[in-house]
């Protein structure tokens, strides 16, 4: 009886620090075809930055030319904003490696996943043999403008773009 009591006060206290653990790790951001959380399309890099958001502007990719800037999206949240070339710098479209969920999708789900929770969600191939990505585009009234890659070889998402997602390769 004695080691009965021992047992599940073991479980108990087991329980309570797998608890504790949860309660630790940070809730995901939410993604909008506004933005994710407090970062928005249209905020200036200064408001971002300020808000602690992303970190500091350095060179974007080269193929939009030697004007393009972007930020490294701060924790919790994983990925990079691509800014305008007009001053001031405002967000032009958000890329998503982690961090946020769009209707409790996020990176690591599945085309299945995306369908159950978007229904007007459309398909597409055409970046499959290029990037090894199948695109699932999430249209205005579908609730986008969203796109998640979802990659051809492990058959998850990988990324999440706000509007759309930047290629740079």
């Amino acid at each position: 009886m004695k080691r009965l009591g021992v047992i599940a006060l073991a479980v108990a206290l087991s329980l309570a620090s797998l608890a504790i653990a949860q309660d630790d790790e940070p809730q995901p951001q939410r993604i909008t075809r506004h933005g994710v959380g407090k970062l928005q399309l249209g905020m200036t890099h200064k408001q971002a930055f300020e808000m602690g958001l992303v970190g500091r502007k350095r060179p974007g990719c080269e193929l939009g030319g030697p004007d393009t800037r972007s930020a490294r999206l701060k924790a919790p949240l994983m990925g990079s904003v691509n800014y305008t070339q007009t001053t001031p710098r405002k967000v032009r479209d958000i890329t998503i490696k982690g961090g946020a969920e769009a209707r409790g999708v996020g990176i690591g789900d599945t085309i299945r996943d995306i369908k159950d929770a978007f229904p007007k969600a459309r398909v597409d191939h055409s970046t499959d043999e290029t990037f090894l990505l199948t695109l699932v585009k999430i249209p205005k009234d579908g609730g986008g403008k969203l796109r998640f890659g979802v990659s051809t070889e492990t058959d998850k998402i990988t990324v999440i773009g706000v509007p759309y997602i930047a290629f740079c390769e």
